[in-house]
């Protein structure tokens, strides 16, 4: 559904959910299942899928098997390869968006610009650039890697060729025979440079630390087998379980005993030597920290582009961006007709000040300054009624984040049904039970490589120091955590809030277009 003219007469909704990737589907489909047909998925894109329809760059695929990226409750026996690609991705996050009826329920080219509590009313108000809406309660989907983090570099505003983010890729722009720069060398990076690097005719990569890699597993999934799991659906469960399981094991390095990477770290450096013969670029290529500190990535042809003759790796870093030229640390200037920006995205600053304000006219993003944190990644004190999924502290370095995501759903559906049941008309934990509650995942991380590994990532908060990013446990021990809404942590209010002064959807009803 998508919005033709802009909204004069707000709706209210019992529930708003913004993004539609896999957090934002996966509370539509759950919520359809309990009955509740009253609520509204805003999306910002021109289409459903949330990073998997945004990001489109060449090359772009996940790095958790197939298997396990996807519903538990929707497996898709048709995966093609054992690590699936965006297109195969987005295909499935459809096919689910159409099977489960969602469609409907969803607003496209919908950006939320601002959330306001209304207390005497009990409500949020939803402000976004297509109109506006109320909802007595909003679950965000919007993800951490939802907005690009772009270099401040000087002189890059003066550039007057292409630049572009790796997320918003440039598709009308042709690299073949081009100079290009490539600044990062991060996930995105080591997917789509061996994809442009045959095309231009120099490649610039421009690397601030190198990352560990490791070879990637990836294979197709033959046609017998994908009959065998659309004809015995329990198979594709069971070897969705094993992978889990092997999954699971890597929390014992990573979390729990750090000085276990000695062997995979050994391996990663088997997998630069094999494919990086020049003993000079070998060792701008090896990272001085433990593996496992900053997200291990996964690639068998990155290390191959970068040894090609078209190919530069500078590690002096960026000092100036001329108008047509880079400058590096060391003086050397590089012309260069196009900037490809593989610099990340703000995971540890999601909320930017002023969009989300709650009781008392309390900023989330004021709150949030020296890091994200929430009471099992989902609630925040002073922001009743609203939900977050893949919020702070829930991200994953070693499984499926899908499973983390569906944890969270069944912990707010569980909220839902008992504001139903015992008529309740808001929650907001207490800040004592949030407070207990990081400093024991705080405590849990003191020793995880990611916070002692040597390195500086993304998953630490540049403020604070604080990683506000990973889960350092078992991902069965989140699921056990948020199997149930503990009421007992939350401040609750019941009663009769004053009436919105909107017009109501239809409850039981689709919403519409509005």
């Amino acid at each position: 559904m998508d919005h033709a003219t802009a909204d004069t007469t707000p709706r209210h909704h019992r529930v708003i959910i913004i993004g539609s990737g896999f957090s934002g589907l996966g509370t539509a489909i759950r919520l359809k299942e309990y009955g509740e047909e009253d609520f509204l998925v805003l999306e910002q894109e021109g289409g459903i899928g949330g990073t998997w329809w945004v990001n489109r760059y060449p090359g772009c695929a996940c790095d958790v098997q197939s298997h396990l990226y996807s519903f538990s409750f929707e497996l898709n026996p048709a995966w093609s390869r054992l690590y699936a690609t965006q297109p195969e991705i987005r295909d499935y996050l459809n096919h689910c968006a159409d099977k489960y009826d969602v469609r409907r329920h969803v607003r496209l080219r919908t950006a939320v610009k601002r959330l306001l509590w209304d207390e005497s009313r009990r409500c949020w108000w939803v402000e976004t650039d297509a109109g506006h809406w109320s909802a007595d309660v909003v679950v965000s989907g919007m993800g951490g890697l939802s907005r690009p983090a772009l270099p401040d570099i000087p002189g890059i505003q003066h550039f007057r060729g292409r630049t572009f983010h790796s997320q918003q890729w440039d598709h009308d722009y042709d690299p073949a025979g081009e100079r290009v720069a490539v600044i990062g060398t991060g996930a995105s990076a080591i997917q789509f440079v061996p994809q442009i690097q045959p095309l231009v005719q120099r490649l610039d990569l421009y690397q601030r630390t190198p990352p560990w890699i490791v070879p990637k597993p990836d294979r197709p999934i033959a046609a017998w087998k994908q009959r065998l799991y659309r004809r015995w659906p329990a198979v594709q469960k069971l070897v969705r379980g094993a992978i889990y399981g092997v999954l699971e094991g890597r929390v014992l390095p990573f979390a729990i005993n750090p000085r276990l990477m000695a062997l995979p770290q050994r391996q990663a450096l088997r997998h630069l030597r094999r494919q990086v013969p020049d003993p000079e670029l070998r060792r701008r290529l090896t990272p001085d920290y433990t593996f496992g500190c900053k997200r291990v990535l996964i690639s068998d042809d990155y290390y191959p582009a970068v040894t090609r003759p078209n190919v530069d790796l500078i590690t002096a870093g960026i000092s100036e961006i001329r108008e047509h030229s880079v400058v590096d640390g060391d003086g050397n200037e590089r012309e260069v007709d196009a900037l490809i920006l593989g610099t990340g995205f703000h995971a540890a600053d999601p909320v930017p000040e002023g969009m989300i304000v709650g009781r008392d006219g309390q900023d989330l993003g004021t709150l949030w300054r020296d890091g994200p944190a929430a009471y099992k990644g989902t609630t925040v004190a002073g922001f009743p009624n609203l939900f977050f999924l893949m919020g702070p502290n829930t991200g994953l370095g070693h499984s499926s984040v899908v499973y983390m995501i569906e944890s969270q759903i069944r912990y707010v559906m569980d909220a839902l049904r008992r504001m139903d049941r015992e008529r309740i008309t808001s929650v907001e934990v207490l800040a004592e039970a949030e407070s207990a509650y990081n400093a024991r995942v705080q405590s849990r991380l003191s020793g995880a490589v990611w916070n002692t590994g040597g390195c500086r990532s993304w998953y630490l908060h540049p403020a604070s120091g604080r990683n506000v990013t990973l889960w350092p446990e078992f991902t069965w021990r989140f699921r056990r955590q948020t199997r149930r809404f503990d009421m007992a942590a939350y401040r609750v209010e019941r009663g009769s809030p004053r009436a919105p002064h909107i017009t109501p959807a239809r409850r039981g009803g689709a919403p519409g277009r509005e």
